[in-house]
């Protein structure tokens, strides 16, 4: 029985994924970080409005834009969104401000579910 990974157009498919899920795990632990640097002791509430907004995102945003993403060119989106995220995710460093926060989530969350919506 051969294996799934022994496809080479798939093995670049799953390791850009294990890649991808790896660097979103990473960016909510640096986002909680952040929130607690910035907050201090309402890191708490900073980091729920974060987490809210994720599921705005979710439920409200990312359904109406990933309608039009079905539109687009599948390649070329996964890899513009994937960049995009990396190149927001490097900016993190120079937050210097709670909206500054809840603006990085929500455009995270978005492109995140464009993608996963793109993928299927």
């Amino acid at each position: 029985m051969a294996s799934p990974l022994s496809d080479r157009t798939y093995r670049r498919l799953f390791t850009a994924q294990v890649i991808a899920l790896a660097g979103t795990g990473l960016s909510t632990v640096a986002l909680a970080l952040l929130a607690f640097e910035l907050a201090g002791g309402d890191a708490g509430i900073v980091l729920g409005t974060a987490l809210a907004l994720k599921m705005v995102a979710y439920v409200g945003i990312a359904p109406i834009v990933g309608g039009f993403a079905h539109k687009l060119p599948r390649r070329q989106l996964l890899i513009a969104l994937d960049v995009a995220r990396a190149v927001s995710v490097a900016f993190l460093p120079f937050v210097t401000e709670v909206w500054q926060i809840y603006l990085g989530d929500l455009n995270w969350s978005t492109q995140h579910f464009i993608l996963e919506a793109k993928m299927e």
